[in-house]
């Protein structure tokens, strides 16, 4: 497998492929890892993806929870927006984690050795060509030497100008925003509510100001006012002033460590795969920083994608598998795009009445409208990536008999505290599910006897004891006494029904494309029979 691009999406994907058994080797043309990112937020989503990886403990310790968003208008404080337990019975992350981008690519850096891997830096992929069985891969090295090398699949992590994607001629139909977008490393005291998010919001945009670790520290990301957008080599000294002025007198800059300024596209490929070819993070997807979703997204594609590479690369799956992963994450992208298409818009808009609402109107919508439980859940399931669902996905079946409002198929099954043994301690069930696998939660009904035939150690069987507690908090999502879940190994849920049929699991299983005993033997022999034929491959 060969992974181009080594930010985040490209770290995520060797990390998740290393821990199933799939080597991978990751490439990037950049000298080294970023040194200054724009990337800040990190969602629950992720924190789950990254306990299940064993860096979330890392994540937490390097970063700072967000615990409120404080609104500014003109520069005045308008509202507090509690944040920190925003999530707390969604997630066991139920707040939004401020970290950068470089901390999360040192994090996940540093867990390629677990699998004895590391990012070949200065490596540029120059030519791809695609065979029916593997793809042949030219890079140009270190030294400017080239060589070919061959892999199974390709993964284009490679940003937003891929060379994967053009490689592959795959088109990015799009556009920049008029905006000039600016970012800022700097030291400084002033109104601001330390420790916590500062949204000011005033005519003519915004300007968010992130806590950082260390005293006065704060990374500034904003929009240029007008009279710079079209000057070259803008500097911060040139800026500051009008941010002072927006933000209030007591705004004082002492540092300035890094400062830089950016256009922002709004674009989305028009494929994620071209046959063994593949596009993820921003090379598959560009848009508005509003709700800080890039990073995460990206970090989401990888996880969708890695465990169906695993299953096919190992034989336990038949290709068609991986046609999913466009089919599940194109229309995660274009809702994204229109979502923060629309809030960029309404924060960014020049009309009279656009500038009312956002300095007069909004943030005391926005407080009252969080006083409310149901406002707040929608806002994390939406902000968190928590509510991301597959519902439409050709991996997702409902049998019948589960009411409206319990979990559906193609859903991120909830999180859920229960008790796993008979008169056992409650525990945390995602911590019990195995995402390198398949899960099956059986409720009021016994498992079915023995193993699912030919599925070995690919799934993994939960009998939720009849309990009080259980009972209760299977009520609060709405699941019946008398139902099953099959979960993916990303732990969305497959297939969900009231009564499990003893094939029911293997059935699914085998119209996805998953290979049982029979048929994995009968791939193992044609995978070492083309192995013999071809010269020796990178995976």
């Amino acid at each position: 497998m060969l992974i181009v691009g080594g930010g985040p999406t490209g770290l995520m994907l060797a990390n998740q492929l290393g821990r199933r058994g799939v080597r991978a080797m990751i490439i990037d043309r950049h000298s080294g890892p970023a040194q200054q990112t724009r990337a800040m937020a990190v969602h629950a989503r992720t924190l789950e993806i990254y306990a299940k990886l064993g860096i979330a403990e890392r994540a937490l310790e390097l970063g700072r929870r967000g615990n409120a968003a404080n609104m500014w208008a003109e520069g005045k404080w308008k509202a507090r927006i509690p944040l920190g337990d925003i999530g707390k019975s969604m997630s066991p992350f139920p707040f939004v984690l401020i970290l950068g981008q470089d901390d999360n690519e040192r994090i996940m850096g540093d867990h390629l050795r677990n699998w004895g891997l590391a990012v070949q830096w200065n490596t540029e992929l120059t030519g791809v060509n695609q065979e029916p069985s593997l793809v042949t891969a030219t890079l140009k090295q270190p030294d400017g030497s080239t060589r070919k090398i061959q892999a199974a699949y390709v993964a284009g992590c490679d940003g937003g100008h891929s060379t994967v994607r053009e490689l592959s001629g795959i088109t990015f139909p799009g556009a920049p925003y008029e905006h000039v977008f600016f970012v800022a490393d700097t030291e400084a005291t002033g109104p601001m509510v330390a420790d916590e998010l500062n949204v000011y919001l005033w005519r003519d945009g915004f300007h968010l100001f992130f806590p950082m670790r260390g005293k006065d520290r704060w990374r500034v990301i904003g929009i240029l006012p007008k009279k710079l957008r079209e000057k070259d080599d803008v500097t911060f000294e040139e800026l500051s002033p009008d941010i002072r002025r927006e933000a209030g007198a007591n705004l004082a800059f002492k540092e300035c460590s890094w400062f830089s300024t950016y256009r922002i596209h709004h674009r989305a490929a028009e494929k994620f795969r071209d046959r063994r070819c593949f596009l993820l993070g921003d090379a598959a997807h560009v848009h508005s920083p509003m709700g800080g979703q890039g990073m995460n997204t990206g970090l989401q594609d990888a996880y969708n994608l890695a465990w169906k590479l695993a299953l096919v690369v190992k034989g336990q799956a038949d290709d068609a598998l991986l046609d999913s992963y466009e089919a599940e994450r194109i229309p995660v992208a274009q809702r994204l795009l229109a979502t923060t298409d629309r809030a960029f818009v309404l924060v960014v808009s020049d009309s009279w009445l656009a500038r009312l609402f956002r300095t007069r109107i909004l943030a005391r919508i926005v407080a009252f409208a969080m006083t409310f439980e149901r406002p707040k859940q929608l806002a994390f399931r939406t902000v968190s990536q928590t509510g991301i669902a597959y519902r439409e996905s050709p991996l997702s079946k409902m049998l019948p008999g589960l009411p409206n409002g319990a979990p559906h198929a193609g859903d991120r099954f909830p999180w859920l505290q229960l008790k796993l043994r008979e008169n056992g301690p409650i525990e945390d069930l995602f911590q019990k599910l195995d995402d390198t696998r398949y899960n099956l939660i059986v409720i009021g009904q016994p498992a079915p006897p023995g193993e699912a035939p030919g599925l070995g150690d690919l799934l993994s069987t939960h009998v939720i004891p009849d309990d009080a507690h259980n009972a209760q908090e299977l009520a609060r999502v709405r699941i019946p006494g008398r139902a099953f879940y099959l979960l993916r190994p990303d732990g969305h849920v497959g297939l969900a029904g009231t009564r499990l049929e003893p094939d029911a699991v293997t059935r699914y299983l085998s119209d996805g494309g998953i290979r049982t005993a029979g048929s994995l033997h009968r791939a193992s022999i044609a995978r070492m029979k083309s192995a013999s034929r071809l010269p020796a491959s990178s995976g």
